[in-house]
């Protein structure tokens, strides 16, 4: 059993312990022990099935089959209250229908004329009971059998024949075909009550439709706790008789019961009632039919509702539409305008710190994009809080300048989350299908602020590498470089214009009397052509792989934008529908468990 169904299970227990005593119409329940019966424990297989059972029937509420739902639930009434409190007896129901001989079969297994048997029909109008040995009257009263139809199997003159039979409870019923609805309303009552039913046929109607379609074909689950007695064998010859009983065996079999035990009796002159009785005795003596009827019942409820859930259960993440609307969303959210941003921010940045120091001031003149969307504070904008190495983190509850979604944009979300519903809704259940649609509701405004709060919670600024400051030096000493320069070559210009000696000139380039001193270069024109030409290039390179990374971060933003959006897209627009997918896959899980409990078993 899951953790959550256990913990389903305790809750159950707990409220159902604070008052075991009578319900307010008068139905038994037991005064209850402090601790479960064994036959209700979850340890066992009857009380994990029951348990996923009523798990299952609360976490699948409406979307269930209503009439499967209807049966499960009083299945699980039934077996608490069958099972809560351990008497050790056994009740037996015989069932039939009108002539059938099962009020004269109940005479002959109990040894005394306890139900009336006439010409008259129908006969029985009320449930007869014959009780063997001290059987609590709240069990009697819970199977609503009058006081004057109660018999208890007690004779001194019996001599401890019937000692073996101690413990049974065996019941007379109304017959099934009678033409008083109430006769038949308590035959299905009784016979879903009982431990254990046997059904009375007899030659003329052992292939009545009203047996085999109303009753036989429904009770494939319950073969362990059914017997089928073919009465009045006395009518028929020997090869008779034997046809009939295979003619009836194959029309059970055709029910879905081939390992029903089947047997042949006569009432008159009591053939087969001796093993009809040794039946009786072996489930008395076993103590386990009520057990076991139980596990019939709630693994017939189990699978009677396995049809309202399907065998799998739609991803609504990857649902057919989910990158639409994640697109959806994504444009409404600024995402596309954002990510451009954060390139263009990038950009900015990186050839504000590594571009040609004489012209990447005018940069700065233009203000950064991110901030400029309220996506990046001031310090964080600045060259030293990018070299910093720590990332940019957005302040909450702070507005973005981010457009707000259009009218357009907000109706291509609503046919969006649409179309995520209905491909969720075609993989479940038609009532399934149908709350997933209902639970979906539409786009409202909360959602602009939730898109805009979670855009805002993804960093977006991230820190300056570290060549960004080699660059930055080397680009710092080419400047001087260039400055030297230039203030030299102006300073030999103003000596030669006022026709002063020239001051000795280095060169970079051959010595003198190599022959190629010719080549030797001032060494101001040096610093002054060097410092450009070097400083443009390392601009250049830079520039291009500054550009290079910013298209990297705006790819890296955008997917993480993405995936805020996406969240935002579950939390905002597709909860409700997945915890319908999750209460669809919680009750399969405990149906599938209940019946698992109890086929293993």
């Amino acid at each position: 059993m899951s953790a959550q169904t256990r913990e389903h299970y305790d809750e159950y227990d707990h409220d159902n312990r604070q008052d075991n005593t009578h319900d307010d119409d008068g139905a038994w329940t037991p005064d209850g022990a402090d601790a479960l019966p064994t036959a209700l424990d979850p340890s066992t297989p009857l009380g994990a099935a029951l348990a996923e059972l009523e798990y299952a029937l609360e976490i699948g509420g409406d979307e269930l089959d209503p009439d499967a739902a209807a049966h499960a639930h009083a299945v699980a009434e039934r077996a608490r209250h069958r099972l809560a409190s351990d008497t050790g007896a056994s009740v037996v129901a015989l069932a039939g229908a009108t002539g059938s001989g099962k009020s004269s079969l109940f005479n002959a297994i109990a040894g005394l004329d306890v139900a009336t048997v006439g010409v008259r029909r129908p006969t029985t109008s009320h449930p007869t009971a014959c009780v063997w040995g001290d059987v609590p009257d709240a069990l009697l009263d819970w199977l609503e059998v009058p006081r004057r139809h109660r018999t208890e199997r007690v004779s001194e003159l019996d001599a401890g024949r019937e000692d073996a039979l101690t413990g049974l409870v065996l019941l007379d019923l109304p017959d099934h075909d009678s033409t008083t609805l109430s006769h038949r309303l308590q035959v299905d009552r009784l016979v879903a009550l009982a431990d254990l039913v046997i059904w009375v046929a007899d030659p003329q109607k052992y292939a009545d439709a009203a047996l085999h379609q109303r009753y036989l074909r429904h009770l494939a689950d319950h073969q362990d706790v059914v017997v089928v007695v073919l009465n009045q064998v006395d009518t028929l010859d020997e090869a008779s008789a034997a046809v009939c009983e295979a003619d009836l065996r194959r029309l059970l079999a055709a029910d879905g019961l081939d390992r029903v035990r089947l047997l042949t009796t006569s009432a008159r002159t009591g053939q087969g009632v001796g093993a009809l009785r040794q039946v009786l005795t072996d489930v008395v003596q076993a103590r386990t039919v009520a057990r076991r009827r139980a596990e019939a019942d709630v693994l017939a409820a189990a699978r009677e509702l396995l049809p309202s859930v399907s065998d799998h259960d739609p991803d609504v993440a990857t649902a057919e539409g989910s990158p639409q609307l994640v697109d959806a969303l994504a444009v409404s959210a600024g995402v596309p305008a954002i990510s451009d941003a954060v390139r263009s921010s990038e950009v900015r940045a990186g050839v504000g710190r590594t571009g040609w120091p004489f012209t990447r001031w005018a940069r700065r003149l233009r203000p950064d994009p991110l901030k400029r969307l309220h996506l990046l504070s001031s310090s964080s904008s600045s060259s030293s809080s990018r070299g910093s190495g720590e990332a940019t983190a957005i302040t909450a509850l702070t507005r973005t300048s981010v457009p707000v979604p259009t009218p357009s944009q907000r109706a291509q979300v609503s046919t969006a989350v649409r179309g995520v519903v209905a491909s969720v809704a075609e993989e479940l259940p038609p009532r399934w299908g149908d709350a997933a649609r209902a639970s979906a509701g539409p786009v409202t405004d909360d959602l602009a602020d939730a898109l805009d709060q979670a855009v805002q919670t993804v960093p977006l600024a991230a820190p300056a590498p570290r060549w960004w400051a080699a660059v930055e030096a080397l680009q710092l000493v080419l400047a001087a470089c260039v400055v030297v320069g230039a203030l030299w070559l102006g300073a030999l210009g103003v000596i030669a214009w006022l026709q002063l000696p020239a001051p000795p000139m280095p060169r970079v380039g051959p010595s003198p009397g190599s022959g190629y001193e010719a080549w030797a270069v001032p060494l101001p024109t040096v610093l002054l052509v060097g410092g450009v030409l070097l400083g443009w290039f390392s601009a250049v390179l830079s520039r291009a792989l500054v550009r290079r990374r910013a298209e990297r971060l705006r790819r890296s933003a955008r997917e993480r934008l993405r995936a805020v959006v996406a969240d935002v897209a579950e939390e905002q627009l597709l909860s409700s529908v997945a915890h319908v997918v999750d209460r669809h896959a919680g009750a399969r899980e405990a149906l599938f468990a209940a019946a698992g409990h109890l086929e293993r078993h």
